[in-house]
C-alpha cells in the first residue's frame, strides 16, 4: 500500500480568525502527502475570512454556519468530507511539511491499524514558546485513564479514520467548551491511539477570543462529559471505575474553589452533586469505595 493511496480529508473550524487562517492553510497546501480536499467551516465569521478564501484558497470547501460553536462547525464539516481519514486543524494552528505523511507512514508500519493517530507538539503563547508541563506529555496506546485527567489529544494534531465516527459520534454539540476533552474521552474508551513522537503539530495561543479564556471552571464541563460517558453504559468495569473517581476528584476541585469565592450557590450545587456521585460509587464498588 502506498502513501498516495491514503486519502485525508483536512477539516478546519473557524470563527473571525483571517488573520490566522493564512498561516493554517498554507501549511495545509505545503504537506508532502497532499489531502484530498480541505473544508473549512465558517462559524458566521463578521471579519474578511470570506472575502480572503474566495480570494486566495478558491480551491477549499467553503461553508458558512449560521449556528455558533467549534462543534457545531467541525461536524458540519465532517459530514461535507469523502477522504478515508479526517484531519482536524484549528484555524490558529499550523503542521510540518510532513506531519500527514509521517502520520500515515505510522499507521502503515503498525501492525495493529489503529484508527486515530496523533503527533506530539510544540506550544506557543502570544509568539513566544511555552514549555509544557509534564502531564501533558503525549503518548499512545491505552490513554483512556490519561484523557480522564486533562484533554491529552489536541485536534489539530490528530487525524481519525471516518468509520471511527460512525461507531463512536461527533462532536458535543451541547458543551460550549471542552468538547474535544469529551471526543477523546469517548474514542480512548474504546480504541487504542497511535503516537507519532515526533513535534509535527504547532499549536499558538494566547489571543483573547479563545473559549478557555470565556469560561470559568473548565472542570465543569469535563463533570458533564464524564457523566454522559458514564450514563451510555459503554465502560468496561475499570474505565468505570477509574470515571468514578475522576469525577468525584474533580468536583472537590470545582466545590474548594467555590468556597474560596464565597460563591454559595455554586458550592451548593456541586456539593449535592458530589454527595450523588459518593453513592453512586460507594454501589458501583460493591462497599468497598470509601476503604480506598
Amino acid at each position: 500500500m502506498q502513501l498516495k493511496s491514503q486519502s485525508i480529508s483536512v477539516v478546519i473550524p473557524t470563527f473571525n480568525r483571517a488573520s490566522f487562517l493564512p498561516r493554517a492553510l498554507d501549511s495545509v497546501l505545503n504537506q508532502t502527502l497532499t489531502p484530498k480536499e480541505i473544508v473549512i467551516c465558517d462559524n458566521n465569521s463578521t471579519d474578511d475570512t470570506e472575502k480572503l478564501i474566495k480570494k486566495k484558497y478558491p480551491y477549499c470547501k467553503y461553508i458558512r454556519e449560521k449556528k455558533r460553536g467549534v462543534s457545531i462547525a467541525r461536524n458540519t464539516a465532517i459530514l461535507k468530507t469523502s477522504g478515508e481519514w479526517v484531519a482536524f486543524l484549528d484555524s490558529d494552528d499550523e503542521w510540518h511539511p510532513q506531519k500527514l505523511a509521517k502520520q500515515i507512514d505510522a499507521y502503515l508500519s503498525d501492525g495493529q491499524k489503529r484508527r486515530v493517530i496523533h503527533t506530539d507538539e510544540i506550544w506557543y503563547r502570544n509568539g513566544g514558546h511555552l514549555n509544557q508541563r509534564n502531564k501533558h506529555a503525549k503518548r499512545g496506546g491505552d490513554i483512556f485513564q490519561k484523557c480522564l485527567e486533562l484533554c491529552c489529544v489536541s485536534p489539530s494534531s490528530s487525524i481519525v479514520k471516518r468509520e471511527v465516527f460512525e461507531s463512536i459520534g461527533y462532536f458535543d454539540e451541547d458543551l460550549e467548551v471542552c468538547e474535544d476533552y469529551d471526543f477523546w474521552l469517548r474514542v480512548s474508551a474504546q480504541e487504542h491511539i497511535l503516537f507519532v513522537p515526533e513535534a509535527l503539530t504547532f499549536k499558538h495561543g494566547g489571543h483573547q477570543d479563545q473559549l478557555s479564556k470565556k469560561y470559568w471552571g473548565m472542570d465543569r464541563f469535563r463533570i458533564r462529559a464524564i457523566e454522559n460517558l458514564i450514563s451510555s453504559k459503554k465502560l468496561d468495569k475499570v474505565q468505570q471505575d477509574m470515571a468514578y473517581l475522576s469525577i468525584i476528584s474533580k468536583l472537590g476541585i470545582l466545590i474548594n474553589g467555590a468556597r474560596k469565592r464565597g460563591n454559595e450557590a455554586v458550592l451548593n450545587y456541586y456539593s449535592m452533586k458530589l454527595m450523588q456521585w459518593h453513592r453512586e460509587a460507594h454501589f458501583n464498588f460493591n462497599g468497598q469505595y470509601f476503604s480506598r
